[in-house]
């Protein structure tokens, strides 16, 4: 078998891409059979939004930062002031 019959045998992928059907996926074929059977119900673009719990302030947020900011400050400066040298 020379190399000129491998290259025409081994598969084409712009052969593939020009042909004119493609079967569908597997999952498109699934979701028509069940469709099919049980058509799916409309639904709004956008889902209604649920009930939004209260934001906390940013002032508590920035708050509570800075406090475990200071807290780590100070934990480390008193490790290292009870550290023998």
């Amino acid at each position: 078998m020379s190399e000129q019959d491998e290259f025409q045998r081994e598969f084409d992928l712009r052969w593939a891409d020009d042909a004119e059907h493609r079967e569908p996926s597997a999952r498109a074929r699934m979701l028509a059979a069940r469709w099919k059977e049980n058509p799916p119900q409309p639904q709004p673009f956008r889902a209604a939004p649920g009930p939004v719990a209260p934001r906390r302030s940013s002032w508590l947020s920035t708050a509570i930062v800075l406090g475990c900011v200071v807290a780590v400050i100070l934990v480390l400066g008193y490790a290292r002031f009870q550290a023998p040298y």
